[in-house]
């Protein structure tokens, strides 16, 4: 068990079934229950206060949003110059690249490590199940965590029958807990049903294995867990058939990892579409919000943040104060705190809904042919059963 002393408050995170109380506290001020409009048996949305002014703290994420215009102007920069040197006629094409590559939403190229330059890892079968998913596993030498870094994969039922291409999205357990935790509360199960009757789209799952300790899934030091998340999304567009585009991606994640997917959909703007974080925090993510509003006003967020009531180590009155930031800065943003208290049992109560939301919002992002074409395909290659 490990605490972190974040502000004014404790942040613990533990991986077992049971409670994660804070010893000795009262109970958190009661909290309304609060729906999104799409799930009937959540409660109505309740708007919040936009969030406070900036503080010094939160400087970061304006320098970043500079580092990528400044990074940008000189890949230009350098193009120019190439181009005269060699006589060649300039063209907005020459510059911005051919095949496709736009201004507006570019992949940033990771500075950690180089995924291109790996040898790709192989997945190996952990099981399947009567409905015709399978989990798989994949280990790689990450430049990121100057180690090993891993993960598991849900393939959606009747993948190998297809040639298709699916949104994917990307799963960050808490403080301490393995990758599996997911697996523990259902994540493949609860993807199968919604995929069978077509209430999402097939999706590729990934939940990646996290490192001891409080690293809140951050780049600090020489181990740079944010990095590595960027690692292994790159390695999964070169070994799977995803669509590798950011409005197709989701990154959500609980406790610890709540707050890793939503540090690292800001922090990279151009990668992910979607982001949910649950019983989760937000200390100083509001200045990277602010440089981002220019992306997500333009290209479109979706997000969904909870807390739960009797939650006594990630604060659940951070949780509508930062959806409704987010819906100012232009994001489709939905936040509600439930009854229950900081373990897997609340987020095993609403990990259905969240899927909805997620591949809702995901199914969005995949273009409609592929989308109709998706659905077509998983018909036929996971046919209803008679009797």
């Amino acid at each position: 068990m490990s605490t972190t002393i974040t502000a004014s408050r404790a942040q613990m995170w533990l991986d077992s079934l049971g409670d994660w109380s804070w010893p000795g506290q009262g109970g958190a001020a009661a909290a309304e229950c609060l729906p999104p409009p799409w799930v009937p048996t959540f409660p109505p949305r309740r708007e919040a206060a936009a969030l406070g002014p900036a503080t010094p703290a939160l400087q970061p994420g304006r320098a970043r949003a500079r580092r990528l215009v400044t990074g940008t102007l000189l890949a230009a920069l350098a193009t120019v110059c190439v181009a005269l040197a060699h006589g060649d006629q300039l063209t907005l094409a020459s510059i911005v690249g051919a095949g496709g590559a736009t201004v507006s939403e570019p992949e940033v190229a990771l500075t950690s490590s180089t995924p291109a330059a790996l040898s790709l890892p192989t997945l190996e079968p952990v099981s399947e199940d009567s409905a015709g998913s399978s989990i798989l596993r994949a280990s790689f030498p990450s430049a990121a965590l100057h180690g090993e870094g891993s993960f598991l994969v849900y393939l959606p039922p009747g993948y190998a029958a297809t040639t298709l291409h699916y949104p994917t999205l990307y799963m960050l357990p808490g403080q301490d807990q393995s990758d599996g935790a997911f697996l523990q509360i259902g994540v493949e199960e609860q993807l199968d049903k919604l995929i069978a009757r077509q209430a999402v789209p097939p999706m590729i799952a990934v939940m990646i294995q996290g490192g001891p300790g409080a690293n809140a899934w951050r780049n600090h030091g020489r181990l740079g867990y944010e990095s590595y998340i960027l690692e292994v999304q790159q390695l999964i567009d070169r070994m799977l058939p995803t669509v590798p585009a950011r409005a197709a991606r989701g990154v959500v994640g609980d406790s610890m990892g709540g707050y890793g997917a939503m540090n690292v959909a800001l922090a990279n703007p151009y990668r992910f579409g979607v982001v949910e974080s649950w019983l989760s925090f937000f200390n100083g993510l509001e200045g990277t919000l602010r440089a981002d509003r220019p992306v997500i006003s333009r290209l479109g967020l979706h997000a969904f943040i909870y807390g739960g009531e009797q939650d006594h180590i990630a604060n659940p009155d951070e949780d509508l104060p930062f959806a409704a930031a987010l819906r100012a800065a232009g994001a489709h943003a939905d936040g509600a705190v439930y009854p229950g208290e900081h373990n897997l049992a609340t987020i095993e109560a609403h990990l259905q809904s969240m899927l909805l939301f997620a591949g809702r919002a995901l199914r969005q992002g995949v273009p409609h042919a592929v989308a109709k074409q998706a659905v077509e395909r998983h018909r036929v290659a996971s046919p209803a059963k008679s009797g």
